[in-house]
């Protein structure tokens, strides 16, 4: 036990090292550069940063820094930019950070907000968190409006998918979306969230070869496998972990249907002894 409390507060000194860094030379901005200690953009400009710490703020107990953040991100952060930003990162980073400090924030039982929630924190979007998780989720989704479904891997918050966009898709990109768009629809009643996303995971796993396994890149509008590695990494890894967390946070028994042939499969052709290895889709060799 005493060896679990010394890991935690490890932990904890390590997080409040990175985040008062940040917060000191960097607040506001997307990330903090290790070498220059210096703030810098160039994730889309939305403070993604603190989107993605509010909720880590929540669960260490840092109920000032976590209403600072709420009331900062609320008045300031805007997602009208002229920026084109990755799918799948400002998915999990900023529209996952959003829903998640919503959470936190919406329940007065954790005492983590001096003021009421949301109609103590408004700002140009409306009240609180989710009017600013709803602009996100709507720029956003213009990558999924595909004939496939498979989404295109980047867009720009202000003018949708150029025209110029790779018609390449990462496996992990397509199918790691269910989570956030699913739980804003639960929370928004628009259920076109989760469907757009639902469709754009299934999209990906009907292309799956006969022996169950996907490769890491696709082709959105041909549906060719440009990349034939499966494997559990780069590229595909939070696939898994979204079929079988969709199926846990959403109840939604296709998520879970998809994550057990997925995962026999993985145990079945890429594991190895110990090891799990890169094979061909088809083969498996």
């Amino acid at each position: 036990i005493e060896e679990r409390r010394q890991l935690r507060e490890k932990v904890r000194d390590m997080f409040s090292h990175a985040y008062d860094s940040y917060l000191n030379n960097a607040w506001g901005t997307d990330v903090l550069a290790p070498i220059t200690c210096k703030g810098e953009d160039g994730w889309g400009g939305i403070s993604l940063t603190l989107l993605d710490t509010l909720d880590t703020l929540a669960i260490m107990g840092n109920a000032s820094e976590f209403e600072r953040g709420v009331r900062y991100v609320v008045e300031r952060v805007d997602f009208d930019k002229d920026e084109t930003v990755s799918l799948f990162e400002t998915n999990i980073r900023a529209l996952g950070g959003l829903l998640a400090a919503h959470a936190f924030a919406s329940d007065p039982s954790l005492g983590l907000l001096a003021r009421p929630y949301p109609r103590g924190y408004r700002g140009p979007h409306g009240d609180g968190l989710l009017p600013l998780a709803v602009d996100l989720a709507d720029r956003l989704m213009p990558a999924l409006d595909t004939q496939s479904g498979i989404p295109y891997g980047s867009v720009n918050l202000r003018r949708g998918v150029a025209a110029t966009e790779s018609p390449v898709a990462c496996t992990a990109a397509a199918g790691t979306l269910v989570m956030e768009f699913g739980a804003l629809s639960r929370l928004t009643g628009n259920g076109s969230y989760e469907a757009a996303a639902k469709r754009a995971a299934l999209a990906v796993w009907r292309r799956r070869s006969e022996i169950d396994l996907v490769g890491a890149h696709v082709h959105l509008k041909s549906g060719a496998w440009t990349q034939a590695d499966a494997g559990i990494g780069r590229s595909i890894d939070s696939f898994y972990e979204y079929m079988l967390k969709g199926f846990m946070l959403l109840k939604d028994s296709d998520y879970l249907a998809v994550f057990h042939d997925s995962y026999h499969a993985a145990l079945k052709h890429l594991k190895h002894g110990p090891w799990y290895l890169d094979v061909h889709l088809q083969t498996a060799q």
